[in-house]
């Protein structure tokens, strides 16, 4: 497991089953400090950096992610995560599903998680 994809529990980040990877819900927390900054788009920049680095292990790409599901504990976040989200997904982006849930586990510290994205990357698909 790389140092750059944090892990707070018993899961890997990512896992291979047949063509597709699985990787496990992404949050904001920047790996060496463990904590999390309070703005959604700065979390969500963390959280798809902290996605990118866990596809690297699998020697993947952002261009390899055919699906992701984004939780937010506040819809009215909805626009500013897809503002950075743009950011990170070249046409054609992935198929996507937004939740919206009550709260995300508290990691790091007195900041709250807004926002969680896990993904699903085939090989190639670029």
């Amino acid at each position: 497991m790389s140092d750059q994809t944090p892990v707070y529990g018993p899961y890997s980040p990512i896992r291979q089953a047949g063509d597709l990877y699985y990787v496990s819900g992404q949050v904001g927390l920047e790996p060496q400090t463990k904590t999390a900054h309070p703005d959604v788009q700065k979390q969500t920049a963390q959280v798809l950096a902290n996605l990118t680095s866990a596809l690297a292990q699998e020697h993947l790409t952002m261009n390899d992610v055919i699906k992701t599901t984004i939780y937010l504990t506040d819809m009215a976040d909805f626009a500013a995560v897809n503002e950075e989200y743009l950011k990170h997904f070249a046409t054609p982006r992935p198929a996507r599903s937004t939740i919206g849930v009550k709260e995300l586990p508290r990691l790091g510290g007195d900041v709250p998680l807004l926002v969680e994205i896990e993904a699903i990357a085939a090989r190639g698909t670029a």
